[in-house]
């Protein structure tokens, strides 16, 4: 094995007992985009951005796969299954993190007020 392909499984070891540690049941998601992420905003703005991008990313998906799943009961109600929803999360939280590494750390959202947030 490379060391590449060892890291991979000692991440993959470590991503399924933390999961069961947190009783993330079936939790599944993108490794891949959360290291480019965390990698990308290591290097855009500073080494200690990588973890707090990755915390905030996760928590505003899971923010936003509870609203999306919230007031739909089954998937026949034209709702997202909760792994979809919770993937589309994901996907637009790192979307958002990708755009804001462009600015490094300066710049962004809080360089122009509240304009073009969620907030």
């Amino acid at each position: 094995m490379a060391a590449n392909d060892v890291e991979a499984q000692i991440l993959d070891q470590w991503s399924h007992r933390l999961a069961q540690a947190l009783q993330l049941l079936d939790l599944d998601f993108d490794r891949e985009l959360i290291l480019d992420l965390a990698g990308e905003s290591a290097r855009s703005v500073t080494h200690a951005a990588a973890p707090i991008t990755a915390l905030m990313v996760g928590y505003a998906a899971g923010l936003a796969a509870g609203t999306r799943s919230a007031g739909t009961t089954s998937n026949a109600a034209g709702g997202a299954a909760p792994k979809e929803a919770s993937a589309a999360s994901v996907a637009q939280a790192a979307a958002v993190a990708f755009r804001l590494c462009e600015d490094g750390a300066d710049g962004g959202p809080s360089s122009k007020g509240w304009a073009d947030t969620a907030q």
